[in-house]
């Protein structure tokens, strides 16, 4: 019998109790295992990023994992890129790649402890959807951003399956409280045979 992986066990897990455990135990292998099925979709949205702003704009890596999402904007040629975890072991991941100019943990039961408008763009790449943070965390990273601020992340196959997270991207733009300004499908973790959705909105 093949023994099941990370990321085969990821997308069943739920709550946030279970994710930070489940991405705790997966930090030492987790770089390994998503390379090893070609994970596309970092470089795929930091690349859509250097199209639309300026490689000075400050980022947020919300979900920033261990730092595989900020080590493809710092390649991009972002010089300004925080991060951001609730999970303690990926955050260590993280440190190791130095190529952020902070790490905050995030405690779930909070919320962001950023201000209004304190970063240019906010990223969230393959943090949305099943095995990672629910369709609500779209609105209180989409609230945090200031009119002109960016908002780039991602939608994998599982997550555009799934109610309540393509709709949020409709119901922004229907409302003209944001505008796509990048929109893009191809491959997430190809060895997997799983692709992504990528977006950058700007908020109105």
């Amino acid at each position: 019998m093949t023994q099941k992986t990370f990321l085969d066990s990821v997308y069943e897990v739920s709550g946030a109790d279970e994710t930070i455990a489940i991405y705790d135990k997966w930090s030492a292998s987790y770089d390994k295992e998503v390379a090893e099925n070609g994970y596309a979709t970092p470089g795929r949205v930091a690349r859509a990023l250097a199209q639309v702003t300026s490689k000075s704009a400050s980022i947020l890596d919300y979900g920033c994992g261990t730092g595989l999402s900020g080590l493809a904007l710092k390649t991009a040629g972002f010089t300004q890129v925080h991060g951001a975890d609730p999970s303690p072991e990926m955050l260590d991941g993280a440190a190791q790649k130095q190529v952020y100019d902070s790490l905050t943990l995030l405690d779930l039961d909070k919320g962001p402890p950023f201000a209004l408008g304190q970063f240019d763009v906010i990223a969230a790449i393959g943090v949305l959807g099943a095995g990672a943070a629910p369709a609500p965390v779209f609105d209180l990273l989409f609230d945090l951003l200031a009119p002109g601020n960016l908002f780039a992340f991602s939608f994998n196959d599982h997550t555009l399956e799934q109610d309540g997270f393509a709709s949020r991207v409709t119901d922004a733009v229907t409302s003209q409280t944001a505008n796509i300004v990048f929109q893009g499908y191809g491959d997430h973790l190809p060895g997997m045979d799983m692709n992504s959705m990528v977006y950058v909105l700007q908020r109105r």
